[in-house]
């Protein structure tokens, strides 16, 4: 009985442990919270159908890469000085975010893998 898994999955960081220059104001935080839940939802509702799960990862990674490529990286400071802070204060609020992503080798080895009773693969659903 065998599940996925990603190592490189992080705790979600309190609120309250939160470094204040990394936080969003209260209104900010409302807004994706909400943003949040719907999508946590969403996600409850396409439980059991691995494609359209996989097209919703898709487009919150896709979300991510925008959000990096585009804001993120137009508003990181030109000063050597204000970027070296920015990365301390980035370490201390718990590191780069980072989306995992299951490889395909995992996959392979589960496929592989055979159960010790009927000699076919695991009927356990594969979660990440």
């Amino acid at each position: 009985m065998s599940r996925l898994s990603t190592t490189c999955m992080r705790e979600p960081v309190a609120r309250d442990d939160r470094d204040p220059d990394m936080s969003l104001n209260p209104s900010q935080q409302d807004r994706l919270s909400s943003a949040l839940q719907q999508i946590e939802h969403l996600a409850g509702e396409l439980e059991g159908q691995p494609e359209a799960l996989l097209a919703l990862l898709r487009q919150l990674e896709h979300l991510h890469r925008s959000i990096q490529d585009g804001a993120f990286r137009s508003s990181l400071p030109a000063d050597r000085s204000q970027l070296f802070s920015l990365l301390q204060s980035v370490e201390r609020s718990g590191g780069w975010p980072y989306i995992p992503r299951l490889q395909l080798r995992t996959f392979m080895d589960l496929l592989q893998q055979e159960s010790p009773e009927d000699g076919a693969p695991d009927d356990e659903p594969l979660a990440a």
